[in-house]
């Protein structure tokens, strides 16, 4: 039997396509998922991601905790109400989770795992929070509603009390604020702007209800998949793993190798592929001619007939059509010594298809930002 949560009898009535998504029963869609992603671009649309785990971690080793079990260092977010992204590594540097951590105050912040994680997450905390003065509490009782789009914002401005409100609207980017239970970044996983809302349970149904009512439409997973693959953001399963490290990921920048002396878990595996260069890489693909690139389809050099037989190939992590660029993009993990630039082809259905490294992200707050 599927979890539910605390709106999915929203979900019911708003005649939502539910789907098993890592144990949850989630809305894949309310109707269409082309009109739901445009939905997000030009005005504002909020998502139930309350299968997500909130986790509190409190105390006056809190701090240092984090610095140990995050490859980011919790150092940089000293300001409270700041924030930041990175991922929790294992000793040979693969990935358990990628996360969110907001500072709420002196000794608590609250961070956000995965759902289909939140179990081992949980359990590799609390076995590291036995050496420091921490406590880890995962958070059942509250949800979380993301609302993104350019007009986020401003539509959610009379949904919120009055004093979180105004807090709310001076947050910068990689922002929180507080009240009570409740917490309000300024986050999201669509490229654009926009808050993650965590709250009571109990006041997510009324919540939504007072969001749909001032404009906010409600967005399924599908969605969400195009908005974060077009804002060439990672997801965790697809493009990092336990055996992936955030070297080979596109994900370097959330890695904290300085200071030297800060001894995170996973940096001895880390160093000599920082020092050296790893055998694989992660760039953005766009598709030439006609299809869709999906997960685990095969990628090799234009004309390299040889690739993944005596030649390294390529393999797409994450893939899908780009409504807002009305072509397929792909996220791909491929050779470290492949250009740039360099021409390739997909293999798609038995055939080989034209596509183009290209950077990413494909699209922010809006704008294509390729070439296409």
């Amino acid at each position: 039997m599927t979890n539910q949560t605390p709106l999915h009898d929203e979900h019911v009535a708003s005649g939502a396509k539910l789907v098993d998504f890592a144990g949850w029963d989630m809305p894949i869609h309310y109707g269409s998922q082309i009109a739901e992603h445009n939905t997000v671009r030009e005005a504002a649309g909020m998502f139930d991601v309350s299968h997500m785990r909130p986790v509190d971690i409190e105390g006056a080793g809190a701090r240092d905790l984090l610095r140990r079990t995050l490859a980011n260092d919790a150092a940089k977010i000293d300001e409270i109400g700041r924030a930041f992204y990175t991922c929790m590594l294992n000793t040979r540097g693969g990935v358990i989770d990628d996360l969110i951590v907001y500072h709420l105050d002196e000794h608590w912040y609250r961070i956000v795992v995965n759902a289909a994680t939140a179990t081992k997450d949980m359990a590799w905390l609390t076995s590291q929070a036995e050496e420091y003065e921490a406590s880890v509490t995962a958070r059942d009782d509250l949800a979380i509603i993301a609302v993104q789009g350019p007009r986020a914002r401003e539509l959610s401005r009379g949904v919120l009390d009055d004093d979180l409100a105004a807090a709310a609207m001076e947050l910068k980017p990689f922002r929180a604020t507080a009240a009570g239970e409740w917490s309000v970044g300024r986050t999201g996983y669509t490229g654009e702007d926009g808050f993650e809302i965590i709250l009571p349970a109990d006041a997510a149904a009324e919540t939504w209800r007072a969001l749909a009512k001032a404009g906010v439409a409600p967005i399924g997973l599908g969605a969400r998949d195009t908005l974060r693959l077009e804002a060439g953001l990672n997801l965790y399963g697809q493009d990092m793993d336990e055996d992936t490290t955030p070297l080979e990921s596109g994900l370097a920048w959330t890695v904290a190798f300085e200071p030297a002396d800060r001894d995170f878990i996973g940096r001895t595996a880390l160093e000599p592929i920082r020092e050296h260069g790893g055998a694989k890489k992660m760039v953005g693909l766009l598709l030439e001619g006609r299809g869709v690139m999906r997960h685990g389809a095969t990628v090799r050099a234009a004309g390299d007939e040889a690739a993944g037989a005596t030649e390294p190939a390529g393999e797409v992590t994450s893939g899908s059509f780009a409504p807002t660029l009305g072509r397929s993009i792909a996220l791909t993990r491929v050779p470290a010594d492949w250009g740039d630039a360099a021409e390739v082809e997909v293999e798609l259905r038995g055939k080989w298809v034209s596509a183009r490294i290209v950077g990413y992200p494909f699209v922010r707050n809006g704008k294509i930002r390729i070439d296409i």
